[in-house]
């Protein structure tokens, strides 16, 4: 098999986003195994793959993409009426009362304004893979920082805060509500909690390829287990987190974990996007403009503890218009940290979505600006 032949199609003025991924796949000598997908207002125009055992239709763990998800079925509900992202958690969550907690409001945990970034002591890969387990050890957890007063990335708990208030309203998970309101609805290939009948299209995550003396000098220079960082992303647990197995055990993927749990295609990712804004398949979008404007609107920039200049968000989502400046200003979606990327332009009406199997050396995907880009020039100049 030739790993670096490049499989799909592109319509008429998106050829330059083939050969911005050709390049891409051979300067990864195909070991990364990835799929692009983009809709332009509604319509697929890139449908994308190469790589090691990877198809159109391969899903993959896509890590904080499912944020994403979670974030545009929260829109819903807001949009609806069922909730209100002003509440604070304890009103519809009680036990969440005390320890510095009582102020925090579904708004902060979605802004990462919350503090609640992980737990002392860490949890446990098996306790990570379960909402109701991290919601119930973050309920006697003391925020890391006063709620609202400044912000930093809750990489792999704080979206089960916003599940708990769900259930809590709605008396239904998250993930039953997203299964039934978005992902079947639009047929998406992107789920929380990936039925036993899909497992055999799941491709495992891999860890990325670096030699003996990359890896020495990489992990002598990242922070502690116990920093703010350490704690976010599970390293202050025995053993600390390892991403790789995480991603590829059956418990998370069937649980659908709402912070990092999803598992998706290209197709499925840009194609939720694309539902939420533009539509699909003959259906009208399932937001409307006033909600995605909200959604997409700027509240934490300028400095996040856990990932610094990196880390600048909107509701829910990453702010991809500071991430792109060559994407209008309130571009927003979610990327994730086996190198998974996904977001939506409403002014180009753009619907990304890019997945791939290995880790990038140091979590570094250089690639997402070169397809972005491609993707961006293809959709305003044809």
């Amino acid at each position: 098999m030739n790993r670096t032949e490049v499989h799909g199609w592109v319509a008429g003025g998106f050829e330059q986003v083939r050969e911005a991924f050709a390049e891409v796949v051979k300067d990864q000598d195909g070991h990364a195994g990835s799929q692009l997908a983009v809709y332009l207002r509604g319509t697929r125009t890139v449908d994308l793959w190469a790589g090691d055992d990877v198809g159109r239709d391969t899903l993959t763990g896509v890590y904080s993409s499912t944020k994403g998800a979670a974030t545009l079925l929260i829109a819903l509900l807001v949009q609806e009426g069922t909730l209100d992202l002003d509440d604070p958690v304890v009103r519809h969550w009680p036990e969440f009362a005390g320890g510095g907690r009582d102020t925090i409001t579904v708004r902060d945990v979605l802004t990462h304004r919350s503090g609640m970034i992980g737990v002392e002591g860490g949890l446990p890969a098996d306790e990570l893979a379960d909402d109701a387990v991290i919601a119930r050890r973050l309920a006697t957890q003391r925020p890391y920082w006063r709620p609202g007063s400044m912000y930093g990335y809750g990489g792999f708990v704080s979206f089960a805060i916003v599940g708990e208030v769900i259930r809590r309203v709605t008396g239904r998970s998250l993930q039953q509500i997203y299964d039934e309101r978005i992902r079947i609805p639009y047929g998406l290939d992107l789920y929380l909690g990936l039925p036993e009948a899909e497992e055999g299209r799941y491709r495992p995550i891999q860890q990325w390829i670096a030699t003996p003396e990359q890896e020495a000098a990489f992990w002598t220079n990242v922070p502690g287990p116990h920093s703010i960082l350490g704690v976010s992303y599970g390293l202050n647990s025995r053993p600390p987190l390892d991403q790789v197995a995480f991603a590829n055990t059956r418990a998370v993927r069937a649980n659908g974990q709402v912070s990092a749990g999803g598992v998706a295609s290209a197709g499925g990712l840009a194609g939720l996007y694309s539902a939420a804004v533009w539509g699909m398949g003959g259906q009208s979008p399932f937001l409307d403009p006033g909600t995605v404007a909200a959604f997409a609107q700027l509240h934490s920039v300028g400095g996040d503890l856990v990932r610094g200049s990196q880390g600048n968000y909107a509701l829910g989502f990453q702010a991809k218009g500071l991430r792109y400046p060559f994407l209008g200003a309130n571009a927003f979606g979610h990327d994730g940290s086996a190198g998974a990327e996904s977001f939506a332009d409403p002014v180009s009406g753009i619907a990304f979505g890019y997945a791939r199997r290995r880790f990038g050396f140091g979590w570094s995907y250089p690639e997402h600006d070169r397809l972005a880009a491609a993707v961006h020039v293809a959709a305003t100049t044809g």
